[in-house]
């Protein structure tokens, strides 16, 4: 059986979930903080979705380094509004799939290094970034998320079961 297989219905699940809670994001809230440390609710929200991204860069290179050295660093999106979030979301899980989906177990061993100018932060087989950096990573912003719109008064999205706006 391919890793891949093996990731594409736990994928599938939590995007369609992470969706749920992110056409919850009134464009009134994307400025939203709860704390002067945290994201604004429009940039926790668009972090989340370029995270599809960097599970395509994942999969299609040997590393990435978001702050080169000589070079620009990384500069996420911004997302003007829920529909231009939205479509970033669907844009880049519709890539990570299809990306996720055509790429063998060879592939998946293979070492994957994220950098910061040049050094290396860590180095994981592939598969264990996709689990651990992108799938993981998304989820838990996503529970930060679901806390924002609690705190927003903004009715939240039954997730791994029943919420207490949402029986299912």
């Amino acid at each position: 059986m391919k890793i891949s297989d093996a990731l594409l219905p736990e994928f599938d699940q939590e995007m369609a979930t992470t969706r749920k809670c992110l056409v919850r994001i009134p464009d009134d809230k994307f400025s939203y903080k709860p704390h002067p440390k945290s994201f604004d609710m429009g940039a926790l929200a668009v972090h989340i979705a370029t995270m599809l991204d960097w599970g395509v860069v994942t999969l299609q290179s040997d590393s990435f380094d978001y702050a080169p050295e000589g070079g620009a660093p990384y500069v996420p999106p911004v997302a003007k509004d829920n529909a231009d979030l939205l479509a970033m979301f669907d844009k880049a899980a519709a890539a990570f799939r299809a990306a996720l989906a055509a790429t063998d177990n060879e592939a998946m061993m293979k070492p994957w290094s994220l950098l910061g100018g040049g050094v290396a932060m860590f180095t994981m087989p592939r598969a264990a970034v996709l689990r651990g950096m992108i799938f993981n990573h998304i989820v838990h912003h996503r529970g930060q998320l679901s806390v924002y719109l609690r705190m927003c008064d903004i009715p939240v999205p039954s997730i791994y079961g029943p919420s207490a706006d949402e029986a299912n």
